[in-house]
């Protein structure tokens, strides 16, 4: 065989390996087809480093222009930083608008430094009192009163059309519209969201989700958007995982949230590893991507957390995870934060989880919204 043989079936055998390895959405941005793309080929070899709220505010400190506790530790930024359209409903018209505005500002801001957001939502109880917690005296199963069908449908409705209308605005310096990893309905295997287990049955859930996808995606037009489906660590089984998983065409991501086996609870590496590869594992069987959507130790007082505790959990199989997020640092709680900040008693131990060449930041991305060539082809 010919080198050039050679290199004719490595491109192809390359192809085949990534059809079908692309956003549920077809229309989608060709810079949301490049993140997922490169995102399932950096997690062949390393994790991204996320921080939830890292660039809005921090441990002391907020709205202070391209700062972050993670970069004024590393000299980096978190390569994912983690938002929330929590502001965008429950609020009057000017705090909402607000609200989206810095949201979107921040998005672009992350989009032209070559960073990666990703979006929870702390969705307020669209029908009842109480928030987005789950309060005996107030809330109501929202989910059942918001699905098609539902008497609050419409105004759910009305509420996705905010936020289409707000995903159609994040445009970067280049004229493009940012990807934004979308993921709602987090820990929906717990009890303590409205949404969670015990205040919607399956069959609720998952045509919350499909229609909450469908119609941002069909109705709405949005396509700079990938949909992260991640339950809290309440499973042992890939079943478990499953049971309230929509379905293969309605998810890009697949996810977990733990912190209960990561310190808060109890150190059980083994544990948390196993219940991420079951993640992994799903993904890799799927063609999805996978990530530790939520971890974290409060405090951080255990000095060797960072490589002793969660890097001992991404290594200990070999898993394929696009990032792993802790959560964020309260800007008034002295107590109250997930990421070092200069002085704080981690900071040593987190440079070297920093230096890993297993962990990436944001400095370390290259045109993650480009997609790569491979013999000229796409």
């Amino acid at each position: 065989m010919t080198r050039l043989s050679v290199f004719l079936l490595m491109g192809a055998l390359f192809l085949v390996g990534c059809a079908g390895s692309r956003p549920i959405d077809r229309h989608a941005t060709p810079q949301t087809k490049a993140l997922y793309q490169n995102l399932k080929n950096f997690s062949r070899k390393h994790t991204l480093f996320g921080h939830q709220h890292a660039t809005e505010y921090g441990h002391g400190w907020s709205g202070d222009k391209d700062r972050s506790d993670v970069k004024s530790v590393t000299g980096s930024h978190p390569a994912v930083i983690g938002v929330d359209f929590s502001g965008f409903s429950g609020r009057s018209p000017q705090a909402i608008q607000q609200a989206k505005e810095a949201v979107r500002q921040n998005v672009v801001d992350t989009y032209n430094r070559g960073g990666v957001t990703t979006m929870a939502w702390h969705f307020s109880n669209p029908v009842a009192k109480g928030g987005f917690y789950w309060v005996d005296s107030l809330s109501l199963p929202a989910v059942r009163y918001i699905i098609p069908g539902g008497e609050a449908h419409g105004q759910y409705k009305e509420i996705l059309r905010g936020i289409g209308q707000w995903a159609h605005s994040v445009r970067g310096a280049d004229g493009t519209l940012a990807p934004v990893i979308f993921r709602p309905f987090h820990e929906f295997d717990g009890e303590w969201f409205w949404w969670g287990k015990p205040h919607a049955s399956r069959d609720e859930f998952i045509a919350l989700w499909r229609f909450t996808v469908s119609y941002l995606r069909d109705s709405l037009g949005v396509h700079n958007f990938l949909y992260a489906f991640s339950p809290d660590n309440k499973f042992s089984t890939e079943a478990e995982f499953l049971e309230r998983y929509p379905g293969d065409e309605w998810v890009d991501m697949v996810g977990m949230d733990n912190y209960g086996d990561m310190g808060r609870d109890r150190y059980a590496v083994d544990v948390a590893a196993q219940k991420l590869k079951i993640v992994s594992d799903y993904a890799q069987k799927a063609n999805k991507l996978a990530a530790f959507t939520e971890t974290g130790l409060e405090s951080i007082p255990d000095t060797t957390w960072w490589t002793n505790t969660l890097l001992a959990t991404l290594k200990k199989h070999p898993l394929r995870l696009a990032y792993v997020l802790v959560w964020r640092n309260d800007t008034r709680s002295l107590t109250h934060y997930y990421a070092p900040f200069p002085g704080q008693v981690s900071v040593p131990n987190f440079l070297k989880f920093y230096q890993d060449p297993y962990t990436l930041f944001e400095k370390d991305l290259k045109n993650i919204y480009r997609r790569k060539r491979f013999l000229g082809i796409f």
